[in-house]
Formats: C-alpha cells, structure tokens, sequence
C-alpha cells in the first residue's frame, strides 16, 4: 500500500509532466528553467534531430525549432513512476500532433508517437525533471521532407 507521501509525490510528478507540456504547447519555453527541470538537467530530443544538451542548450533549440509548428499538443498518458526518496524515474507516453506550414502554404498536421524517459528529484521548490530522454515509437504522415 503507498503511504501519503508516495502519493503526494506521484501527483507531484504527474503535475509536473503535465506543466512540460503545456509550457512547450504555449510556447513559453523559458519558463522550464523555473517551473519543469533541474538546474544540471540533461534534456536528449534527438531521436527526432532536435537538441541534446543542458538545459540552456534545450530552450535555445526549442525557441528555434518550434516555430515551424504554430499549433501543437503533447498528449501524455501511461504514467509510470517508480519512487526512491528524494529521487524517481519514470516512462511517459506521449502522442504529439503538431501542425506546421509547407513551402506551399498549406497546412500539415502529421503525429509523433514516443516516451519520454525521466529522472526526477525532489528540490527546494518541488520535484524537478533532472533527465528527460525521448524515446521513438512512430511518426504518422510527415512531410516528405522529414521521412526517414
């Protein structure tokens, strides 16, 4: 049976995931360095070309690369955490559709499905992501640009 506090700290986490997302969905991506990752995070998105780095690294990249997709979601689901102290790993599934524009200007709406895997740990302020690793399921209708 979980006591209290596992349950605090798995809604914690949960609460955390959830702020990710909304935060790379509203395009407010400075805000991850207050609300979402540890300091000395480590942040790896290239099994989709994007960044791997630190933390600065990580929102640079993300306020270039992004605005190739106006509209996004990142939908998480299948929450698994497994709880150590003031330390905790996790499995998020994610299925990203994002819209974008083509040369052409018409608009494509193509989906990433993915996991992110984590590494928490409990802070002054919070729990805080200390490791976030995308891990490729699938991509359904990309631009033929961005094919495999």
């Amino acid at each position: 049976m979980l006591s209290l506090q596992e349950i605090s700290d798995r809604m914690e986490i949960a609460d955390l995931i959830h702020r990710y997302a909304q935060i790379i969905d509203s395009k407010e991506f400075d805000l991850l360095r207050e609300d979402v990752f540890c300091e000395d995070a480590f942040i790896d998105y290239s099994v989709f070309g994007g960044s791997k780095g630190n933390l600065e690294t990580t929102i640079e990249f993300l306020h270039r690369a992004m605005k190739l997709f106006p509209n996004t979601q990142h939908l998480n689901a299948n929450i698994q955490i497994q709880l150590d102290g003031d330390r905790a790993t996790g499995r998020v599934m994610c299925l990203n559709p994002q819209e974008m524009k083509l040369r052409d200007q018409k608009e494509h709406l193509f989906f990433c499905g993915f996991w992110y895997v984590d590494e928490y740990r409990r802070t002054e302020k919070g729990w805080r992501i200390a490791k976030r690793v995308e891990e490729k399921s699938f991509v359904f209708n990309a631009p033929d640009f961005m094919s495999d």
